[in-house]
């Protein structure tokens, strides 16, 4: 099953989010993750939605989401070059003898400590969902108390210009 990254544009109204969600479940296709926050027009929200299937199914999906009067502009970002990237507060174990590694472990992967108790300590970790995975992988062993992430956003690549054109 092919993973379909789709990004829509939609009138930040009630509702609308209801309408996206419940088309995906009365066609019994599921959402791996859903994201959803306003853009810089406080009249426009982009939701980014994955899920998986093959291109005959997210095709369907795509028209679908199409036929909704809320939705301004969909982009399916599969087969196109994105930058995604999701977000994970981590809560760990901290006893004495692991704090130190658990600090190399946040250094090496470019995260930060935001919030440290005296038996815990909780990590945000921003990257790609592979190098969460390779984060969790390595705390897990230490003790992940509670995990909260925020699954998958993304945006498209702007095409590349030759050197010395002004954009």
């Amino acid at each position: 099953m092919k993973k379909h990254i789709i990004s829509l544009l939609v009138d930040n109204e009630p509702g609308v989010l209801a309408r996206v969600s419940g088309l995906f479940s009365g066609r019994g296709f599921n959402i791996e993750s859903l994201c959803v926050a306003e853009t810089l027009d406080f009249s426009v929200s982009r939701i980014t939605l994955v899920t998986r299937g093959d291109d005959a199914v997210a095709e369907q999906i795509k028209k679908q989401l199409n036929k909704l009067i809320n939705v301004v502009k969909l982009s399916d970002l599969t087969g196109v070059e994105y930058v995604e990237r999701e977000m994970a507060l981590i809560k760990v174990n901290a006893k004495t003898d692991h704090r130190a590694e658990i600090l190399r472990i946040v250094d090496i992967f470019r995260c930060n400590v935001v919030d440290v108790t005296p038996t815990h300590y909780t990590i945000e970790a921003t990257g790609t969902a592979e190098k969460l995975a390779a984060i969790l992988s390595l705390l897990k062993p230490i003790g992940i108390k509670e995990i909260a992430r925020t699954g998958a956003i993304a945006l498209a690549r702007e095409k590349k210009g030759k050197a010395g054109e002004v954009f």
